[in-house]
């Protein structure tokens, strides 16, 4: 086996600001890493690996916890062997485990003769899934400007948790009147009385299906708990959510959960993470930080499993070197994917 490692950085269509995450500032790109298993027999395997400063983790110590893998320890004859061998390698890089975990599935699958989806034994239904589209935190006029630009996708996720909340979801509206629109604070409501009282305000809209992360992943279950209890719209956790162990927990305080590879370490855990939050009595949502098609892709191989995406990472991008699943207006498809194979991406000539 030979691995290739490369950093891509990810240019923004638009200035991206959340209210957590590292980048309160606001970021124009967005490092990755791309990493490429071949075998001797022709098979390759792509994986990638988006590390959020959110979870303590950054491009470098990625880059340099990749480049300790032993290639001669991972095989897609045995992924289950190799990713042991990574899990093992050190404690946390999660988005780095991710990209070698991806990238030995998608050879393993490819060597099967599968998509991923099927390696897994699951199915994608066409036609069936649609994600939202994500607007960052701007100024009210800008984001009025992405709101008209995003016409073609029927649900939009406005990022939220600034003062300004209330003037920039009406500059959403004043765009996309009626529109279905999900809500994503990053933790940034401090207390559960602000909460409330902007989730109560955000319900009288009327089109909001959803709060995402309302409050910060360290306040109290008691607090959680008191919140989900007098919110007139469903609660998901997304930091507060890392992986399956943590769904009895969350369900005191949440109605659904976010569930992304880079923070679960990949595939196989993510959809670990999906089984645990329904056994849980959750519902779901597969999500993504900012990304190539190589991770959307990834992800899109589990949508049958979650109730709701929101896996618009490289339609937010402009330097996506790879194809693979597709998002006209907003609905998922791998019917006209380059690849029949794997994670069904293909890097663009």
């Amino acid at each position: 086996m030979r691995i290739k490692i490369w950093r891509h950085d990810l240019k923004l269509a638009h200035f991206w600001k959340i209210s957590s995450g590292g980048n309160m500032g606001g970021i124009h790109e967005f490092p990755v890493a791309i990493v490429e298993l071949a075998d001797d027999y022709g098979v390759t395997g792509l994986g990638e690996c988006a590390p959020s400063s959110r979870y303590q983790e950054n491009i470098q110590a990625s880059l340099d916890f990749l480049a300790k893998a032993d290639a001669s320890r991972l095989s897609f004859e045995n992924p289950s062997k190799s990713l042991a061998y990574v899990a093992a390698l050190a404690p946390g890089h999660f988005a780095a485990k991710a990209a070698l975990e991806v990238a030995l599935l998608d050879g393993a699958s490819h060597r099967a003769g599968k998509s991923l989806h099927n390696y897994l034994g699951l199915s994608f239904t066409e036609g069936k899934h649609t994600t939202s589209f994500s607007i960052g935190i701007d100024r009210p006029e800008v984001i009025r400007e992405k709101t008209l630009a995003a016409a073609g996708y029927p649900i939009l996720k406005l990022k939220v948790g600034t003062p300004d909340d209330k003037i920039n979801f009406a500059a959403l509206r004043e765009a996309a009147p009626g529109k279905r629109v999900r809500v994503d604070a990053n933790e940034g409501w401090k207390t559960k009385e602000q909460a409330l009282a902007m989730i109560e305000w955000l319900a009288q809209d009327g089109h909001v299906e959803f709060v995402e992360q309302p409050m910060p992943a360290d306040t109290n279950l008691k607090d959680l708990a008191w919140l989900k209890q007098r919110s007139p719209l469903p609660l998901f956790a997304d930091e507060s959510y890392r992986s399956a162990a943590d769904a009895r927990q969350v369900a005191e305080g949440f109605h659904g959960v976010c569930v992304k590879l880079v923070k679960t370490g990949g595939v196989m855990p993510a959809k670990d993470a999906l089984d645990a939050a329904r056994a849980a009595g959750l519902k779901t949502m597969l999500g993504c930080m900012i990304e190539t098609s190589v991770l959307i892709s990834a992800a899109a191989h589990l949508a049958d499993l979650a109730d709701h995406l929101d896996l618009d990472g490289n339609l937010l991008i402009t330097n996506d070197r790879f194809v693979g699943v597709t998002a006209e207006r907003g609905i998922l498809s791998f019917a006209t994917a380059p690849e029949r194979h794997g994670l069904q991406v293909r890097r663009k000539e």
